[in-house]
């Protein structure tokens, strides 16, 4: 294997994130009322974004419209050669298309052009010439025209596709302030991702409700350790009839044990136990808990009815799963 020069990898790499993070910012500098109008045509799109391209443009355009669909636009990809074969049926009048071309010249992309006219549909075309076929016959042009691929061979679309990206990435998030989408709309569309998980479900879903680590506050050294260790939750609440005195933590046990050696036998749990632990109601979101916990510092909080009684525990193992 011919040895690689470390120094000659980290400086190409180095070279290519300036390239792009430049062409990015160029897209940035060039942005006009073109991108303002595209914002309002899709916001008062009755119907979805459809977006479209080829190669490399069509992956980006894969992307943005999977931002958008993500982020409360409704959107698909559509493949302009499949679409000159049929699939022209998926757009409706009420439709906007979104075409990225980088040359604006790509014969696949231009073949439909005239059929969304025809159709009545809005044409927001990103190119990489304002001067091209696509750009001239679209309603909107939005430029990303970059000075140099970062290739180093400048052919490969590197900083075009990453100046294409941003800028879907741009007008996602334009959508998205404009129409005041909140985390909640966010987890709503993705009730399987974490983020969802936290936002969607109550506590009172994932907490633990049966076999509960209770003793009494005359339970004996003895019975305190069996009980922690039964109850599988690292922790044992001491109660009076419903009454929540306090809750033990195993760091607790083993703090006593260190502490005070051959009497910890006597000891009885309020004295070791802490008061007024941390509490949550069932009905409250799992993001709820975590902030919670995050703010106690505590792993733990004791789910409470409304009456104050003990109906389970719920740890931030339960919110991270």
């Amino acid at each position: 294997m011919t040895q690689v020069d470390r120094d000659t990898i980290l400086a190409t790499a180095r070279d290519v994130l300036q390239t792009e993070a430049e062409a990015v910012l160029r897209v940035k500098e060039h942005l006009n009322g073109e991108f303002v109008e595209a914002v309002e045509a899709i916001l008062a799109c009755s119907g979805k974004v459809i977006l479209t391209g080829i190669g490399k443009s069509g992956l980006v355009a894969k992307k943005i419209a999977a931002t958008l669909a993500s982020t409360g636009t409704p959107s698909f990809f559509l493949d302009p050669s499949e679409a000159f074969h049929g699939d022209l049926g998926m757009i409706s009048k009420e439709d906007i298309i979104v075409a990225l071309s980088y040359s604006g010249e790509t014969d696949e992309v231009l073949k439909i052009v005239p059929f969304i006219h025809e159709n009545g549909n809005k044409l927001i075309s990103i190119t990489g010439n304002t001067e091209s076929a696509l750009a001239k016959n679209s309603d909107i042009n939005l430029d990303v025209e970059v000075e140099r691929e970062a290739c180093i061979l400048h052919l490969a679309p590197t900083s075009s596709t990453a100046a294409q990206l941003a800028l879907g990435d741009a007008l996602a998030c334009a959508l998205m302030k404009i129409r005041n989408f909140s985390a909640q709309d966010f987890a709503r569309l993705h009730p399987g991702g974490s983020l969802g998980r936290r936002l969607l479900m109550n506590v009172g879903q994932v907490m633990r409700n049966h076999d509960l680590p209770v003793v009494a506050e005359d339970a004996t050294a003895v019975e305190m350790i069996h009980a922690i260790s039964r109850g599988g939750l690292g922790l044992i609440v001491v109660q009076r009839n419903e009454e929540i005195l306090g809750i033990i933590t195993d760091g607790d046990i083993r703090r006593a044990m260190q502490s005070r050696q051959t009497a910890f036998f006597d000891i009885l749990p309020m004295d070791i136990a802490t008061r007024e632990p941390k509490t949550i109601h069932p009905n409250s979101k799992l993001i709820e808990a975590e902030r919670a916990m995050t703010r106690h510092k505590v792993n733990s909080l004791l789910v409470v009815d409304e009456n104050n009684h003990l109906v389970g525990v719920v740890q931030i193992y339960d919110i991270k799963l």
